[in-house]
């Protein structure tokens, strides 16, 4: 087993769009102070609007360090950010996607629309086909998760997924709670590491 490396890079997967509810804007803005605050990069699609946007100005309002990822074809269709410490365009999606996933050692997901459940459910499958074994946090911000937690739940009923697979991910409310539930499975993975090493 690889070493366990304490997470200076995360991944954040949330929407573009402006017009959402005011708590998800305050969310991302809280959760890129947190970021700052801990010292933690953010890595993200590289857009300048909504809830990406958002975030991004948070962690570099409070001195924080961000890596933006945006395709060639979507930096002007989503106004790419200028502003961050470091912006890098892919050829695309595929690259911006398989990027990102390499630079991070996290992935949170917070609300977003068709493209962030695009980017979830793909590093998803990736961790169910153990190509990496990196924490992936759900922000269910006032439930905007529960309809997909939910239909999780009916594929596993029905046979199309395991009950293991939902130990994928972990679930949390707030935004408070994503670096404790990170910390959680990072100790989890240190726990597993040593037992390896004692056994040998």
């Amino acid at each position: 087993m690889g070493v366990v490396e304490k997470i200076e890079n995360i991944a954040v997967f949330c929407g573009s769009r402006s017009n959402v509810r005011p708590s998800f804007r305050h969310g991302a803005k809280a959760l890129g102070a947190i970021l700052a605050q801990e010292d933690i990069r953010l890595v993200y699609g590289g857009g300048a609007v909504g809830m990406m946007g958002i975030i991004a100005d948070s962690v570099l309002e409070n001195g924080g360090k961000v890596l933006g990822v945006i395709p060639k074809f979507l930096d002007t269709f989503e106004i790419g950010h200028q502003g961050v410490t470091e912006l890098v365009i892919t050829g695309s999606m595929h690259e911006r996607k398989q990027m990102m996933a390499d630079k991070s050692q996290a992935f949170i997901v917070m609300p977003g629309g068709l493209g962030t459940l695009d980017e979830t459910f793909e590093i998803l499958t990736w961790k169910q086909l153990q190509l990496h074994s990196k924490p992936v946090i759900i922000c269910n911000l006032e439930g905007y998760w529960t309809p997909l937690l939910a239909i999780i739940k009916h594929q596993i009923r029905e046979n199309f997924a395991k009950p293991d697979d939902e130990n994928l991910f972990q679930v949390v409310t707030d935004v408070a709670a994503i670096l404790p539930a990170l910390r959680s499975q990072q100790d989890k993975l240190v726990g597993n590491l040593n037992k390896w090493q004692d056994d040998d």
